[in-house]
């Protein structure tokens, strides 16, 4: 106990705290350390939310619409066909798409990307896995236009040769690879006549008049400038088993009638399978799919043939979501199909238009479906 004359012992201050122990905050105003606690988690919190906002190199696919091949757009059908018969339908077949944001297309955050990855029916892919360095806006556009159109095309050859109504196919070269057998022979806007005097009708016919030399020199028949002249060329066997001679072939077709197909703002070949069901239900007496409502996708050539496509796990989801009931899928997409089958969707798979024609009239009758291949 101190006098009240007492001076307060030295290094200490009357009303103090004791030397070594933190000051007391005044009334209304918050401890230091918790101050400087609150001021360091609202930083992080801020820079945090910045970095959601900052572009990552991902690309998101996520479920996108269905369109109606034999339905319409607007007002107008999807598919309309001038010159020739055609029939009234019913049910869908419908083709698929896929949302695609990120990279060329204009860049994603990471914010949208945590979403992505969060959400089962979208998925996240690098940049450099969907597009080659460099790639623009302007590109993806034009070759997904060009795409479409070429798939448009082979989708009409392919539904008039199952069909068996005849038209004009030529083969011209597009281009020439380096180091092939054709290079310094044939030039690119040749179209090719024969070869070794057999006619040249397709692609598959080409195919097979390269196949029957057996590796020896085949005299290929081309229209140039006008006239025809025949040159030799040695094909090659490719790593297919195929014989090869290095061009690359475009394909220009003159049909019987006009097939004209309205739908803006979707590009790819993903739909060709699809759009060659349609043209075979409106040239077709009857419904092909008895008023059932169908979805799928695939390429597909002029020869019939189904190819792969990307995204197929969304465009399950968009099938399923739009009410779909069956869905026609690639053999060659099986991988991606299996264990990503929404419920209540019912897949098969396909690697022809002719397998296909075949799965939906028999989903469409409900016999035999047991039949038709799955995807295992």
């Amino acid at each position: 106990m101190r006098s009240p004359n007492e001076e307060p012992p030295a290094g200490s201050a009357a009303g103090a705290e004791p030397a070594g122990t933190a000051p007391r905050a005044r009334p209304g105003q918050r401890p230091p350390r918790r101050r400087a606690l609150m001021i360091a988690g609202g930083t992080a919190f801020v820079l945090g939310a910045a970095a959601l906002l900052l572009p990552a190199p991902y690309v998101l696919e996520s479920p996108g619409p269905t369109f109606n091949t034999i339905g319409e757009i607007g007002d107008s059908p999807l598919i309309t066909i001038e010159g020739e018969q055609t029939y009234s339908t019913s049910g869908e077949l419908a083709l698929t798409t896929v949302y695609v944001s990120g990279g060329p297309n204009g860049a994603v955050n990471m914010g949208e990307v945590v979403g992505a990855w969060l959400d089962p029916q979208d998925a996240v892919l690098p940049v450099d896995f969907v597009y080659p360095p460099g790639t623009t806006r302007g590109e993806i556009q034009e070759g997904n236009a060009e795409a479409m159109t070429s798939s448009q095309e082979s989708a009409v050859a392919a539904a008039l040769d199952e069909l068996g109504i005849p038209f004009t196919e030529e083969i011209s070269v597009a281009g020439i690879m380096e180091g092939a057998p054709a290079e310094g022979v044939l030039e690119t806007g040749d179209i090719i006549v024969s070869v070794d005097g057999n006619p040249v009708t397709s692609v598959e016919s080409l195919r097979e008049s390269l196949n029957a030399t057996g590796g020896d020199a085949a005299r290929i028949t081309v229209r140039r400038d006008g006239e025809e002249q025949t040159l030799e060329v040695t094909p090659s066997l490719a790593e297919s088993g195929a014989y090869q001679v290095g061009a690359y072939l475009s394909i220009d077709f003159t049909f019987p009638f006009e097939v004209a197909i309205a739908l803006e703002n979707v590009g790819g070949a993903s739909a060709g399978m699809m759009f060659a069901l349609g043209i075979i239900d409106k040239l077709t007496p009857g419904e092909l799919t008895e008023g059932h409502r169908f979805a799928g996708t695939g390429t597909i050539d002029a020869d019939g043939q189904v190819g792969p496509i990307g995204g197929i796990e969304q465009k399950m989801v968009g099938a399923a979501e739009s009410g779909a009931e069956f869905f026609l899928a690639p053999v060659a997409n099986c991988d991606d199909v299996t264990g990503n089958i929404p419920d209540g969707l019912e897949v098969v798979s396909v690697s022809t238009l002719e397998e296909a024609l075949t799965a939906v009239k028999t989903l469409a009758s409900g016999s035999g479906a047991g039949d038709l291949a799955r995807c295992p």
